[in-house]
């Protein structure tokens, strides 16, 4: 009777820039549902399946330097979210960014909640420069989709404060149990943006140009014409009551 040697893993040393990303990705998982605060390095090892003292290895700050790498990293993705081709109704190009955007505030609940609530003994000068950095490279893409070359001021202004709109919103979404649903919240904050624009447009010609040239572009069927029409009745005997 003859008896096989017992079969081996195959096992296969990691790089280092492998071995980096193996850490960041189990940061980030932890991270993502929880607030940086709760977690710890060994939380971090055991995630990896690794042990601490490699988690020191390659990132010797500690916690402090792997959390900022796993937000520079989620702030990556984050961006990514924005970048949209522009072409076709701006309307439903926004409709794609805020349905990528919702999908990565869903997949990341708590540590979205942590990340922009502020307070958190791991938030300093960097970690607030990485979040600023999103809504700056937001702020700029909305304004692409806009068609807004040399944006002045007031517009720059509307479309900062609409996307602290969207941060405040998602934070409450998570905190109502993710009610209403991402579509309706997605289609709330559209009308949101077109609303702003619309009262700007009246005393601000930089975004009344923008406006006109997002009407250009727009179906009937799509989200300014329903609204358009939607608001119509309420504007008509507003000014029937005048």
């Amino acid at each position: 009777m003859t008896s096989s040697a017992p079969a081996t893993r195959a096992y296969r040393r990691l790089s280092v820039e492998e071995r980096r990303s193996q850490l960041l990705a189990a940061a980030l998982r932890l991270f993502a549902h929880r607030p940086p605060d709760e977690i710890s390095l060994d939380d971090v090892a055991e995630a990896a399946g690794v042990s601490r003292p490699l988690v020191y290895r390659y990132f010797p700050g500690g916690k402090q330097q792997l959390y900022e790498s796993a937000l520079r990293s989620a702030a990556d993705e984050l961006e990514l979210c924005f970048t949209e081709t522009p072409s076709g109704p701006p309307t439903e190009r926004l409709s794609r960014v805020l349905d990528r955007y919702l999908v990565f505030v869903d997949g990341h609940d708590a540590g979205f909640s942590a990340l922009l609530r502020g307070g958190s003994v791991a938030e300093t000068s960097r970690t607030t420069a990485i979040v600023d950095e999103v809504r700056r490279v937001a702020a700029e893409q909305i304004l692409v989709h806009l068609g807004a070359d040399r944006p002045g001021p007031r517009l720059r202004m509307l479309v900062r404060t609409w996307i602290a709109a969207v941060e405040v919103a998602s934070l409450i979404w998570l905190d109502e149990g993710k009610q209403p649903t991402a579509i309706e919240l997605r289609e709330w904050l559209v009308d949101h943006l077109i609303a702003l624009l619309t009262a700007s447009a009246t005393t601000d010609e930089g975004t009344a140009e923008a406006v006109r040239g997002l009407v250009a572009l727009e179906r009937a069927d799509g989200p300014v014409g329903r609204l358009a029409r939607g608001v119509a009745p309420l504007v008509e005997g507003a000014a029937r009551g005048l």
